[in-house]
C-alpha cells in the first residue's frame, strides 16, 4: 500500500507558495504599475506579450500549489493544524476566484488597448491577491513549524 510522504508534500507546497508570494509582490510593486509607462501605441502588443510570457511563469506553480493544498488537507496527519490547512485552502480558492473574475478580465481589456480604468482596477484589485498570498505564506510557515515540532 502506498503511504504518502507528508513532509515532501508540504515542502513542495511551501516552495510553490513562497515562489508565488515573491512573484506577486514583484508584479504588484514593480510590473503592473509600470504598465502606464509603456505608451498607448504599442500597449496592446505589449500586454499580449506579457500574458503569453507570464502564463508559464505563474501557471505551473499555481497548479502545483493548488494540487498540494488539496492533498495536504486530504492527507493531513493528526499533528497537522487542520484549521490552518483549511484556512490556507480557502484563501487559495479566493485567489483563484479573484484571478478568474477580476484580474483576467482586466488583462483582456488591456490586451485590446491601454485603458486607464482597467489598468487602475488591475493594480488596485491585485492587492487582494498580494495580501492573500502573503497571509498564505505565513500560514504555510505555521504549518511547517507545527509539523516539524511534532515530528522532529
Amino acid at each position: 500500500m502506498f503511504t504518502p510522504d507528508y513532509t515532501l508534500l508540504l515542502q513542495v507546497h511551501a516552495a510553490a507558495t513562497f515562489y508565488l508570494v515573491g512573484l506577486i509582490w514583484v508584479i504588484q510593486r514593480v510590473h503592473y504599475p509600470l504598465f502606464s509607462h509603456v505608451g498607448s501605441t504599442g500597449f496592446a502588443a505589449y500586454e499580449q506579450l506579457h500574458v503569453r510570457r507570464i502564463t508559464p511563469v505563474v501557471g505551473p506553480p499555481m497548479l502545483v500549489e493548488a494540487a498540494t493544498a488539496v492533498a495536504l488537507v486530504a492527507l493531513a496527519p493528526p499533528e497537522a493544524p487542520a484549521g490552518t490547512l483549511w484556512l490556507a485552502l480557502l484563501l487559495l480558492a479566493a485567489i483563484w476566484v479573484s484571478t478568474a473574475l477580476i484580474q483576467v478580465p482586466c488583462h483582456n481589456a488591456l490586451s485590446r488597448q491601454f485603458n486607464e480604468a482597467a489598468h487602475e482596477r488591475l493594480v488596485r484589485t491585485n492587492w487582494l491577491r498580494t495580501v492573500l498570498w502573503s497571509v498564505r505564506g505565513l500560514l504555510v510557515l505555521h504549518i511547517l513549524a507545527s509539523t516539524t515540532r511534532s515530528t522532529g
